[in-house]
């Protein structure tokens, strides 16, 4: 097993890079077969790399943060000098927010675009719809986002660098314990459309159970519900301590809006599905005091935390968030694992089949230093992750900027 590689500095400014990559280009030309040549690429032999994500629909405020974290990792590697001097492109694909957009996006991605592997879909109930293809294809995934249930079972080339919900999400019920000792009474709240949100409540309500808490009721709604004030008055008539929501930023944050609209004061916890900082414009001041577990740290002490939080910040003005966090992971995964099988076989003498298959190979045998921390895979290609945290919402006195303020 190859050991982890250590993040260098930006060494390699862009124009040096831009020069060594033509250079090798045309000393050593690609043959037809490889991967890059296959999708017609430029003078620079750039290895495709396939991100599907949602930029519209409901899930745009997730897919967005997505698309700008696989846009530093692009960024940031090519300037270290890509996959031994050869660049990445990323090739972006629209997932929407459901089953057929990622479907549609994975074929392109997999025929026309012949990338060497995918970064995505935004939704596990996305991953179930459009992962099958994938693996039957034997085009390696990382899923940037999908914590359900069954995600890296879905075949022998998905694997996740998004830590399950089983092990993050009773990280927050924990914290709301400590912060409220005399919470008794949970009402839950989640999307029943949704795979992760079915997944996540069902974590959150054995958490509840495990607590000695007493779970009032369970409400359902839609993902694409706006009006929520039939289940929010049925759960606040049994006076709840704690009421916890897994649901999307756009109707989860309507849900706490309207929650706190109709007096409710205690505390809540929000899912990842509200772990955006997007969620702000939607719950504006009544988002103050919500309770996310995260798996990622802007302050995690690391070089290439720091490199990558400092690219977000300049280009963003504002603390990186955790979907960006896993989207840079999910790039960084495949340009590491690519480095390792080209210095084993060069690239340019592998047709995309093969290279898929020695890609995957070596994802899972791989251990990786990210802005996540350290992380290496099961063989089943379930991410192995130590470091969560959980972080509190405290909005300004304007209603529309806030911050996750990390208590721990």
């Amino acid at each position: 097993m190859l050991k982890k590689r250590s993040v260098t500095q930006f060494l390699i400014s862009v124009c040096t890079f831009a020069l060594v990559a033509a250079c090798t280009q045309s000393n050593n030309p690609v043959p037809s077969s490889s991967p890059a040549a296959s999708t017609g690429a430029s003078s620079t032999a750039a290895i495709p790399i396939g991100i599907a994500v949602a930029q519209t629909s409901n899930v745009a405020l997730l897919g967005q943060e997505q698309v700008i974290g696989a846009k530093i990792a692009e960024t940031f590697f090519n300037q270290q000098g890509g996959v031994n001097g050869t660049p990445i492109k990323l090739m972006i694909q629209d997932t929407a927010g459901d089953e057929q957009g990622a479907i549609n996006a994975f074929n392109t991605l997999i025929t026309q675009d012949q990338v060497v592997g995918i970064v995505g879909p935004t939704l596990s109930q996305q991953a179930f719809g459009a992962d099958p293809i994938a693996d039957r294809a034997k085009v390696p995934v990382l899923a940037p986002s999908n914590t359900a249930k069954g995600v890296p079972q879905i075949g022998d080339y998905i694997a996740r660098v998004s830590a399950p919900v089983a092990v993050v999400a009773p990280n927050a019920v924990k914290t709301a314990l400590k912060l409220d000792p005399k919470i008794k009474n949970v009402a839950v709240f989640f999307a029943q459309n949704d795979a992760f949100s079915k997944s996540e409540t069902e974590t959150f309500q054995q958490t509840v159970k495990d607590q000695n808490l007493n779970l009032l009721t369970v409400q359902k709604f839609q993902t694409t519900d706006t009006d929520f004030q039939t289940q929010a008055t049925n759960a606040m008539n049994l006076k709840p301590d704690l009421i916890i929501i897994s649901g999307l930023a756009a109707d989860g944050g309507n849900l706490v809006k309207q929650l706190r609209e109709l007096g409710y004061k205690g505390l809540i916890i929000g899912g990842n599905g509200l772990n955006t900082s997007n969620v702000f414009s939607v719950c504006k001041q009544q988002c103050d005091g919500v309770l996310i577990a995260q798996a990622y740290s802007p302050e995690l002490p690391s070089a290439i935390n720091k490199a990558f939080r400092d690219a977000y910040k300049a280009q963003n003005k504002k603390e990186p968030p955790q979907f960006s966090a896993q989207a840079f992971t999910g790039v960084q995964v495949f340009v590491e694992a690519l480095r390792a099988v080209d210095r084993q076989t060069k690239l340019n003498t592998l047709a995309i089949a093969p290279l898929r298959t020695a890609l995957n190979q070596q994802i899972l045998a791989g251990s990786y230093d990210t802005p996540l921390g350290a992380i290496s895979f099961t063989p089943e290609g379930e991410v192995n992750q130590t470091q969560f945290y959980v972080a509190q919402i405290k909005m300004e006195q304007d209603g529309s900027n806030g911050k996750f303020e990390f208590l721990n």
